[in-house]
């Protein structure tokens, strides 16, 4: 039997919606994850410090725990090069490449979302 639920009947389903839901917000959910995804959306491979460098305040110690994290969850596939110092590389799976459109449509929310804010600000000292 397989396992496989199309949106459709996730959403015709409270129940799956809150499944799916739940499965995706906890392979994405914290405050470095979709961060560390989009810095790794912007190229093919990374090393560790360029990745670091790419997101601001992150700890060395809580980007190392949170690519671990990705990598359980078949999101980042981290490759190891056999060469003097060590390499070690890290890049989306295909399955994470995905989650392109979802952080896009999030990036877009997040625009409308500040520009909305900033007319009704606008609005509210042009009436007070």
């Amino acid at each position: 039997m397989e396992n496989k639920m199309t949106l459709e009947q996730a959403k015709s389903c409270p129940i799956q919606f809150v499944l799916a839901m739940t499965d995706t917000l906890n392979v994405i959910s914290g405050k470095w994850k979709l961060q560390i995804i989009g810095s790794l959306l912007f190229g093919k491979t990374r090393r560790f410090t360029e990745i670091q460098r790419t997101i601001p305040k992150i700890t060395p110690r809580m980007l190392s725990k949170e690519l671990k994290e990705l990598e359980l969850n078949g999101i980042v596939k981290r490759t190891v090069y056999d060469s003097i110092p060590v390499t070690i590389e890290y890049e989306l799976t295909g399955s994470a490449r995905q989650l392109q459109e979802v952080m896009d449509s999030m990036i877009q929310w997040g625009i409308n979302h500040r520009k909305g804010l900033f007319e009704e600000e606008m609005t509210e000292r042009a009436a007070g």
